[in-house]
């Protein structure tokens, strides 16, 4: 099953170590390290982890110590960061903890830079940083990939260890102004259709048009990232993104991202919510790819077509692991993946 496009394209997966009720905060990682093990048996080709501060329902604060546990458990599969937000950190210090994790790793490790600061104002002010910290992304970009080449000026005489002399394949999770930023220094581009369809594919028009190449990209790289879920029926599908869309409301209208529940179905599922919370929770189920095989494989086809896309980013969360592991075997299917060492 899966169209020939979805068969040549690279599948990978991005998990935020989502906390779930009920659950410590320390199994959100071990489930993370355990998702990886089974992914990589798959053939998926990256597993990504992500970066967020002071929010309950995320445990993965620290990318790049949680990347080398992924790593360390992992032998084959590309590890990296979905991503490290630039914004919170000094470009050597994120420089030296790559060339670390490359070092330790070779060959294996992805750098994945993003733009986002902190949720509230006091976790900016926690983090040394502010609203506005994304105004200088191209320069801390520019830094940072100089402490890899041993030409960065920011810090005359400055070398960072053992980073320098290294190639890491690196990544910018954008929308426009990113996608613009990431052209402009030969990196690849990770992007979703958060705000639009169209708006993703004007902006990856842009990126590709605007690409200038660069050591570490000599041509255009688009990953398109996005929820993913599949099951034996289109309901059973729709019901692994309850969790996540209820969280989602929950934080837009009490600025406070939730643990995960588990999933509720009809009425249930929106008790207790106003009607501005039951709106973003009915917006927050919108756009998303689901359903049978038959039916993902169909709307991740068109997806791909349309965007020109190199690689699939795949970020589901659910309460439920044990379907959240299958619905990632069923792509695994359609996509004809393959574990690594028996790929040609």
């Amino acid at each position: 099953m899966g169209n020939s496009t979805t068969r040549t394209t690279q599948f990978s997966v991005l998990d935020r170590s989502r906390t779930r009720e009920g659950h410590p905060e320390a199994a959100a990682l071990r489930d993370t390290v355990a998702l990886a093990r089974r992914v990589e048996e798959l053939g998926y080709h990256r597993f990504w982890v992500s970066e967020h501060h002071s929010v309950p329902g995320v445990a993965g604060s620290a990318p790049t110590v949680l990347a080398a546990a992924v790593a360390a458990a992992t032998s084959r599969i590309r590890v990296g960061t979905g991503g490290v937000m630039l914004p919170n950190h000094r470009p050597l210090v994120v420089a030296e903890q790559f060339g670390v994790l490359e070092s330790l790793f070779p060959g294996r490790i992805d750098m994945g830079l993003g733009r986002s600061v902190g949720f509230t104002g006091g976790i900016r002010r926690a983090l040394g940083t502010d609203k506005d910290a994304t105004e200088d992304f191209g320069d801390r970009l520019a830094e940072l990939l100089g402490y890899f080449t041993g030409e960065q000026t920011a810090h005359p005489q400055v070398h960072a260890r053992p980073a320098e002399g290294l190639r890491i394949p690196a990544f910018v999770l954008a929308t426009g102004a990113g996608a613009r930023i990431a052209a402009a220094a030969g990196l690849a581009l990770v992007i979703g259709d958060v705000r639009g369809r169209q708006r993703m594919l004007d902006a990856i028009d842009g990126y590709r048009q605007d690409f200038r190449p660069s050591p570490l990209w000599e041509r255009p790289y688009v990953v398109v990232s996005g929820t993913v879920a599949m099951a034996d029926t289109e309901a059973a599908a729709r019901r692994l993104l309850l969790p996540e869309a209820r969280a989602l409301a929950h934080s837009r209208t009490h600025g406070v991202f939730p643990p995960l529940r588990p999933a509720e179905d009809g009425p249930a599922a929106t008790a207790g919510m106003s009607d501005r919370e039951r709106g973003f929770y009915e917006d927050a189920l919108r756009g998303h790819v689901h359903g049978t095989e038959e039916q993902v494989a169909d709307a991740l086809g068109t997806l791909i077509d349309r965007s020109g896309a190199d690689e699939v980013l795949v970020t589901t969360s659910t309460y439920d692991r044990a379907a959240l592991t299958e619905s990632y075997q069923r792509l695994a299917r359609i996509a004809g993946l393959t574990a690594p060492d028996r790929r040609v």
